[in-house]
């Protein structure tokens, strides 16, 4: 009976939205619209407002899907504080995690240099047309640019989630 009891208030327990869950949502759903709030008004925008609606129908499906599947394969791990590559790891073996790291890399790398080009190109434009500033270098503000991103990451978790959550 005691045994039972605990199982099932540890189920309770479990089954609360926590602010951890609240903070994987709020990453999930900035990595799923980032791209968008990026290019995708720009690019799309042009072409009207029905392929726009066509677009995004096709594309939440997707979005969700992938990134459903994606959170449910990190919270498969039996560590709970683990991440994708330690749940890679206990999936796969060191070898297959080694695989997987390399070529997540590959598939991750064009896209962030796709988003430095950007967003150097992005802030660039504000400066120059809203601002009213000169252009600054562009060697100058895609180095500090990335840097900023980088301090970002290197900071940590918490400082992301504040400035994607402002």
């Amino acid at each position: 009976m005691n045994t039972t009891t605990s199982a099932v208030s540890t189920a309770q327990s479990s089954s609360k939205f926590t602010y951890k869950d609240f903070t994987w949502c709020l990453s999930l759903f900035g990595t799923a619209v980032g791209a968008g709030v990026l290019f995708l008004p720009i690019k799309a925008g042009a072409g009207g407002f029905w392929p726009l609606v066509i677009l995004a129908l096709i594309a939440a499906p997707m979005t969700w899907f992938a990134h459903k599947s994606l959170a449910r394969f990190v919270l498969s791990a039996k560590n709970p504080e683990a991440d994708i590559t330690d749940t890679v790891e206990e999936h796969f073996g060191k070898t297959g995690a080694n695989l997987i790291t390399f070529a997540y890399f590959f598939a991750i790398y064009p896209i962030v240099l796709i988003y430095g080009v950007g967003i150097t190109n992005t802030v660039d434009s504000f400066l120059v047309n809203q601002m009213g500033m000169e252009s600054i270098p562009r060697w100058l503000l895609s180095g500090a640019l990335i840097a900023a991103m980088t301090a970002g990451v290197v900071f940590g978790k918490e400082l992301m989630l504040k400035a994607t959550s402002a």
